[in-house]
């Protein structure tokens, strides 16, 4: 199992999570993905691997989003033998790697688990109500437009069978931002994948800046639409 890290300006954050997750019981190998941090992240991270043999680094060049990203990750990783689950995370603490375990958990009926902020059970801590009024109306709009039962359409704290990963062309995928999380959604459901949500208490950041922005509000409200032709 890999947990796959983007990161841009988390140096002050990505040293406890990685710890955190080091701790839980299923110990898993970590990922990071920096796009150059000029913060000094992958400083960072290059000094925790002598302490933590199962963490690697993936460098980019450049800040080309969340998409690009994740797919770099993943398709790195999924080019390693013998991988069966792969774990999307935030780097800044906003998921809490204590749900990884139930997450990964929850793949032996599924394949793909997401922690839901909107199932009974979860939701968020500290969010001003801007942000938790765009939150809100983001999954409603995407459940608008694909419905499909999901509660969480914008959530990014997800585990993946490997083999559901493998199905998608990661290649094709052009969302970025909310847009991205929806759309990987939409395609797992499109192939067939079984999918459950478990609840997760979602926290506001205390260190760095979020990278939420208007444009990829605008993004999302633009690409979502389009995404219908996976989730029919």
């Amino acid at each position: 199992m890999v947990v796959v890290l983007p990161t841009y300006n988390e140096a002050e954050n990505v040293r406890r999570v990685i710890t955190d997750l080091s701790c839980t019981v299923t110990k898993p190998s970590v990922l990071v993905v920096d796009d150059s941090s000029p913060d000094g992240t992958a400083g960072v991270v290059r000094e925790m691997m002598a302490e933590h043999p199962q963490l690697s680094l993936l460098e980019r060049r450049n800040k080309t989003g969340l998409r690009a990203a994740y797919v770099s990750g993943f398709q790195a990783v999924l080019d390693l033998p013998g991988v069966d689950v792969i774990v999307q995370m935030d780097a800044d603490g906003s998921h809490g790697p204590a749900d990884l375990d139930r997450l990964v958990a929850a793949l032996d009926a599924a394949d793909l688990a997401i922690g839901s902020r909107y199932v009974g059970g979860g939701g968020v801590e500290g969010w001003p109500w801007y942000r938790r009024s765009l939150s809100v109306a983001g999954n409603w709009y995407a459940k608008r437009w694909l419905s499909r039962g999901i509660a969480d359409w914008t959530g990014g704290f997800k585990a993946w069978r490997a083999d559901c990963l493998r199905k998608m062309d990661l290649a094709t995928v052009q969302s970025d931002g909310y847009a991205f999380q929806v759309e990987l959604t939409a395609r797992a459901l499109g192939s067939g994948a079984r999918v459950v949500e478990l609840p997760i208490t979602f926290g506001n950041r205390t260190i760095g800046q979020s990278k939420m922005s208007a444009a990829i509000a605008v993004e999302a409200v633009r690409v979502i639409p389009r995404l219908r032709r996976y989730a029919s």
